[in-house]
C-alpha cells in the first residue's frame, strides 16, 4: 500500500486483500496507513498459505526502500491503484 508515488509505503498480509485494501481506502481503521494516507493498493501477491505469505512479509520489511520502489515500479510503473482491478472474495 503507498500513500502516492513515492510516498509513504506499507506492508502487510491478509486473509482478504480487497476487504483488507477497502479498509485502508475508506480509512475505516485508525494507526499507521490512516495516519499517513497510506490508500492506495499497488502491489501485491499471493500465497498458498498464511505461514507464505507471513515470511515474505518479514523478509520485504527488511528491504531498503530503495528495493521495494523498484518491486512496484516493476509490478505496476503507473502506481495506479490495484483494488479497482480486484475481484471481489
Amino acid at each position: 500500500m503507498a500513500s502516492q508515488r513515492n510516498g509513504t509505503l506499507y506492508i502487510g498480509h491478509t486473509d482478504s486483500l480487497s476487504r483488507r485494501a477497502l479498509e485502508h481506502r475508506e480509512g475505516v481503521r485508525p494507526g499507521f496507513t490512516a495516519r499517513h494516507g497510506v490508500k492506495r493498493l499497488v502491489y501485491y501477491e499471493h500465497f498458498e498459505t498464511r505461514e507464505g505469505a507471513f515470511a515474505r512479509e518479514r523478509a520485504v520489511k527488511k528491504w531498503r526502500r530503495a528495493w521495494k520502489i523498484e518491486l512496484i515500479e516493476r509490478f505496476n510503473p503507473g502506481w495506479r491503484d490495484l483494488l479497482d482491478e480486484l475481484e471481489p472474495e
